[in-house]
């Protein structure tokens, strides 16, 4: 988990997907592999450059900056910044990064960032330093939650960990053995930790072997003593203002319709090299004409200087 007022934040997700499973064929393998790792994190997990690279044995730090750059560009994630005071009255600058595991225009990506509902999603102080928020009629109930949550885990197990890939009747059928993890405390990183770790070479049934990992680790009802009272004297940094979002490629901050592609202007008007060398073969015959005179005369002056003083003074006195 990353510190206090770091960390990864989920997007408000499209109805109905949480029963879709998640799918990041459109990406390039690297970047569909780490996409599928960042998406089964918990909420506050660390997703940055080296938390990852530590923890994807495939890839170092250079090439998850990189895949993580091009996710930002595909839609997938938005790098935010905000001013937060601590509990000493102090003010610092607190980092987080949006996740959206559905590609998000621009367009999108500036009417979420630019709404208090970012705010309030990166403001808010982790669920265990908090009493629960009170039961509501529009708030679905447990179980259904507890269902949609159990089978998104369940369809992105085979992302993880290939050999444990499930269709979509394993999923509905496991889903009822999940929803006593959920209730218990789990938490779909605790899950997809418990299923996957210490797998044995080959899994011939994976739908038998899930299920019984489910049965065998299924962990102790929780204690019914009262929780702990938050502690006062270090709590969490409080979002003041507005969030800013950071470009992809230089981390500057701006206002939100700024960024399209996860990018400042600066950023999306610099011309790459070879995009320079193509202006100038492509430049009009003009121009090239009025270049090659230029550089004719410049080489004739370059070899007179070159040439003996007698030569040049012979050379001016001829008619």
């Amino acid at each position: 988990m990353a510190s206090p007022g770091y960390g990864k934040r989920t997007a408000p997700a499209e109805p109905g997907a949480a029963f879709r499973p998640v799918d990041f064929s459109h990406l390039p393998a690297r970047e569909a592999y780490i996409a599928a790792y960042v998406d089964q994190l918990p909420e506050g997990a660390a997703m940055d450059v080296k938390s990852l690279a530590k923890a994807l044995p495939l890839y170092g730090q250079q090439a998850v900056r990189s895949a993580l750059n091009a996710l930002s560009r595909a839609g997938h994630l938005h790098r935010v910044r905000g001013l937060a005071t601590t509990g000493d009255g102090a003010t610092r600058w607190v980092f987080r990064t949006f996740w959206s595991s559905t590609a998000r225009d621009s367009a999108w990506w500036a009417r979420f960032l630019g709404g208090g509902e970012a705010a309030d999603i990166a403001g808010a102080i982790d669920q265990a330093t908090v009493p629960a928020a009170p039961a509501s009629e529009s708030v679905p109930t447990a179980p259904e939650t507890h269902r949609a949550t159990g089978y998104r885990t369940l369809a992105r197990l085979g992302r993880v960990e290939p050999g444990l890939a499930l269709s979509d009747a394993d999923c509905n059928a496991l889903t009822d053995m999940v929803v006593p993890w959920l209730e218990r405390g789990a938490t779909p990183g605790s899950l997809m930790q418990a299923l996957t770790s210490g797998l044995p070479d080959a899994v011939h049934a994976p739908r038998g072997f899930v299920a019984r990992r489910l049965r065998d680790k299924l962990p102790p009802v929780p204690s019914t003593a009262p929780a702990p009272e938050p502690t006062r004297d270090a709590p969490g940094p409080r979002l003041v203002g507005r969030l800013l979002p950071e470009c992809t490629k230089c981390g500057v901050p701006g206002p939100p319709a700024a960024f399209v592609g996860g990018l400042c202007r600066g950023c999306r008007t610099v011309v790459p090299r070879g995009d320079i060398q193509d202006a100038v073969q492509t430049a009009p015959s003009g121009t090239t004409s009025r270049a090659s005179a230029l550089a004719r005369e410049a080489v004739l002056a370059a070899r007179d200087r070159r040439r003996p003083a007698t030569f040049r003074q012979a050379t001016a006195l001829q008619p």
